[in-house]
């Protein structure tokens, strides 16, 4: 709920701007049940932040306010990963958190009025910017990666 919160307290300020976007980290949507049975707070979490990029994306279109989501293809080296999900081996298939930043920076330099009520996965929107060389990313070059959840 934080999401669609902060989202709300936002609006009036992005009324005023030239190329307003809410960019949501968050999965495009997979109803396949293997993502409730096994960890469903973390999906429903996950999925209510997409849903509601959905949602403000119709409601904010009006005043050409962009709403969207973002998910990384691959595992992201974060510090969730190195602690509790899989440690170093973990790590070392995993992109750098570049890949996201990277991504976020061609979103949001789209035009908030025609770039709305996307599900994006960063490869893509890299992809869509011409860059398919993607090994600069890896925190191990040459190194298999592992896919993110919900892919």
């Amino acid at each position: 709920m934080k999401t669609f919160f902060v989202s709300k307290a936002c609006i009036p300020f992005l009324k005023n701007g030239v190329n307003a976007h809410i960019l949501n980290l968050s999965p495009p949507l997979n109803l396949d049940s293997k993502w409730f049975s096994n960890h469903l707070a973390y999906t429903m979490s996950k999925y209510n932040m997409t849903m509601i990029a959905l949602g403000l994306s119709g409601e904010l279109k009006k005043y050409n306010i962009a709403a969207n989501s973002l998910w990384p293809k691959t595992t992201i080296a974060t510090a969730a990963v190195r602690n509790l999900l899989g440690g170093e081996t973990l790590i070392q298939m995993s992109r750098t958190p570049e890949i996201i930043a990277d991504s976020v920076f061609y979103i949001l330099s789209r035009s908030s009025s025609q770039c709305t009520g996307n599900t994006f996965i960063d490869e893509e929107v890299l992809a869509e910017e011409g860059i398919t060389d993607l090994e600069k990313y890896a925190v191990k070059p040459g190194s298999r990666l592992y896919n993110d959840l919900f892919l």
